[in-house]
Formats: structure tokens, C-alpha cells, sequence
């Protein structure tokens, strides 16, 4: 028989979708941080639920596309590390803390730094893994920190470190 005529895909009822990359290290979160993971995985899951009732299931991509998405929330609470920042003082910039820098010209921004999962740069928070990140932590009010970026160093001095909003 020719191969021509073989369906290879015969007995598949739905598209496989690659796995969602999962970071190999610790899963560093804030309660809050937790709760959106634990709330984006019931939206999924509801999500899920619903598409399974459709009375139309020929496209499987959406259901692929909503387990896929549920592995990786689940894999990603699996190895969550809460860290809770109201147990940190307030001498050294620290996970979960809010740390508010000046620029050489005196302008003032708030950074938090937060699990990967909940970084969000438009909201001033930030990745512990980054190099803005990197350079802030352990720092104390006082400290000047050299930020390395793609558009050139910048110092930016400690001003303030406080307990992050712990709102969404």
C-alpha cells in the first residue's frame, strides 16, 4: 500500500500543543501571587469545562489549548514557595518588598519585586530574576545601585523600602 493513503493521524481526537515552558528553579510567590495562580486555574478549568458542552466539537483546539494551560498553573502551584513579605524587615530590600528608587535627576519609581508568574512591568513589579532585580536586593535606604541595561548603566539610590500593596 502506498503511504500515500495512510492517515497518520487516524485515532487522534485532539491537537497536541507543546507544553508551556516551566522554570527550572524554585517558584518564588507572594500571597497574592498565589491567589491569581490559583484563580487563573479555576478560570482555565471552568474555561475547559464549558468548551467540553459545546454541541459542536469539531475544533479541539480550544480544549487542547485550555489543558495545556491548566498543566502548566498546576505544575507552576505545584512547586510554588510562598514567601510572605510582612515577615521581612524593612533594613534591606528583600522579595516581595517595595523599594523605591531615585534617578540622577531626582526622579522617583516604586519597583516590588515579585515571582515571575505575577511580574508586570507597566505595575512596577518585577522579576526577582532581572537585572534591575538583581541589583536591588539586599540593598538598604542610602545604597546607590548600578541598574546594567541594554541602554546603558544607571544608578538609581535606594530611597525607600516598604510592605508592597498586597491588592491586586
Amino acid at each position: 500500500m502506498s503511504r500515500a493513503f495512510v492517515n497518520e493521524d487516524a485515532g487522534k481526537d485532539r491537537p497536541d500543543l507543546p507544553d508551556l515552558p516551566v522554570s527550572a528553579g524554585p517558584n518564588f510567590v507572594t500571597p497574592r501571587g498565589l491567589a491569581d495562580l490559583q484563580s487563573r486555574l479555576a478560570t482555565r478549568q471552568a474555561t475547559l469545562a464549558s468548551l467540553r458542552t459545546r454541541p459542536d466539537r469539531l475544533d479541539k483546539l480550544p480544549e487542547a489549548a485550555a489543558e495545556r494551560d491548566i498543566r502548566w498553573l498546576e505544575a507552576r502551584l505545584k512547586s510554588a514557595v510562598v514567601i510572605d513579605p510582612r515577615a521581612h524587615d524593612l533594613t534591606k530590600v528583600a522579595f516581595g518588598l517595595a523599594v523605591t528608587v531615585a534617578d540622577d535627576a531626582g526622579r522617583q519609581t516604586t519597583y516590588e519585586i515579585v515571582g515571575e508568574d505575577e511580574a508586570d512591568a507597566p505595575r512596577g513589579r518585577i522579576a526577582p530574576g532581572s537585572p534591575l532585580a538583581r541589583a536591588l536586593l539586599d540593598a538598604q535606604v542610602g545604597d546607590v545601585v548600578t541598574w546594567t541595561r541594554p541602554a546603558g548603566a544607571l544608578d538609581l539610590e535606594v530611597v525607600k523600602i516598604a510592605h508592597a500593596d498586597p491588592q491586586p
